[in-house]
């Protein structure tokens, strides 16, 4: 049986400010696009170029459930996840690319 991969995601803009949660299958590629303006929408109004947090998935139907239930949460449990992934916030776009 073939691997799959599929990814929930939040990016945020330069300061910080605001958060996009989004699910893909191919996340360097979706960092690209977000990192160049490729999509339209709230990240490209919102500046939203930023990765700061992710998780993997295997089965498209567990992402796209996670997906739904982060986007339910309020801001503050958002960032207690966030916090216990990446505690500094750090961009981590360019370690996406090594990475993946």
């Amino acid at each position: 049986m073939r691997d799959h991969n599929y990814f929930v995601y939040v990016v945020t803009n330069k300061n910080k400010t605001v958060l996009y949660i989004g699910v893909t299958n191919d996340l360097q590629r979706r960092i690209y696009e977000h990192e160049n303006e490729l999509l339209s929408g709230f990240t490209e109004k919102y500046n939203c170029h930023y990765l700061i947090y992710y998780e993997h998935f295997q089965d498209i139907n567990d992402a796209i459930s996670r997906e739904k239930e982060l986007k339910k949460w309020r801001r503050e449990k958002k960032v207690k996840l966030i916090i216990e992934f990446n505690p500094e916030w750090k961009f981590l776009n360019a370690e996406i690319y090594d990475a993946f």
